[in-house]
């Protein structure tokens, strides 16, 4: 899955360069879009009771994105385990392919206590479509 973001003013830092902790931003948004494409709404889950946070995110800088610039951000499972979801992400930049960042993410499923708990048979079935 992927998509697009254009870089805007507030996106960079001094430099006029995107400030490294948007980038987590754009991983975000790209993993939501994955999980839309499959047909799960956050927001649908959230009110059934099940939460997916971060538990783990490794991020590579590789090189900068500017101002103006448009960056494609990708994201695909890589594995799923009883209550985790490993994604493996990129952000490029769009017209020349640049890579700017790979990140390996990792997701627990949550109860509304903050617990871990099993991610729900249909729900794996979706996200493994395209395993």
């Amino acid at each position: 899955m992927t998509i697009e973001k254009r870089i805007y003013y507030h996106d960079t830092d001094a430099g006029g360069v995107v400030y490294y902790g948007n980038y987590l931003k754009f991983l975000e948004e790209s993993r939501t879009a994955f999980m839309e494409d499959r047909g799960i709404s956050v927001r649908e889950k959230d009110e059934e009771g099940f939460l997916y946070a971060v538990r783990q995110c490794n991020v590579t800088y590789k090189s900068p994105a500017r101002y103006g610039d448009t960056v494609v951000c990708t994201a695909e499972i890589v594995k799923i385990t009883a209550a985790q979801l490993y994604f493996k992400q990129k952000v490029l930049k769009k017209d020349d392919n640049t890579l700017l960042i790979e990140a390996d993410v990792t997701l627990v499923s949550l109860t509304k206590d903050f617990k871990p708990t099993p991610i729900p048979d249909n729900i794996k079935e979706k996200l493994a479509k395209k395993l």
